[in-house]
């Protein structure tokens, strides 16, 4: 299924994030990553009007979180259509697909860093995150 930004944003609020300072996170880390200018090696290699499918794809077992983040810095970067093969909280082993958006492929060039990056250290926390739960499930720790 296709999910549109308003979809990310209801997401978004549903978790109880500010769709707003999402959106702004997804701009600031784009300009800089671009560092105030454009992508030189893609507009240099790629033809403008080339499409493309840009699939995330888990390396490890963890926790998934951060799609809707992610979601938000491809969209924010071009005409991009995501759509979340997992949702956050879910339990991912290798090679589960996470995440796939399909638009230009300038778009997906410029925000895959940024939205990799941010999915990364967000699940790199909730699998941590999940990690002590287990350990401290069934103790007196509160």
């Amino acid at each position: 299924m296709v999910r549109t930004p308003t979809d990310h944003s209801g997401d978004l609020v549903a978790a109880g994030i500010d769709a707003r300072e999402v959106i702004d996170l997804a701009d600031r880390t784009l300009a800089e990553d671009l560092d105030g200018g454009i992508d030189v090696t893609t507009v240099a290699t790629v033809p403008p009007e080339q499409l493309s499918v840009l699939d995330f794809v888990s390396r490890a077992n963890g926790v998934v979180a951060g799609l809707p983040v992610a979601a938000v810095v491809l969209e924010r970067a071009g005409d991009v259509e995501v759509t979340l093969a997992a949702t956050d909280g879910d339990t991912v082993e290798p090679g589960r697909l996470v995440l796939s958006a399909v638009g230009p492929t300038h778009s997906l060039l410029t925000a895959e860093r940024s939205a990799l990056n941010l999915l990364g250290h967000l699940s790199g926390v909730a699998t941590a995150t999940a990690a002590w739960a287990r350990a401290l499930a069934g103790t007196t720790a509160e």
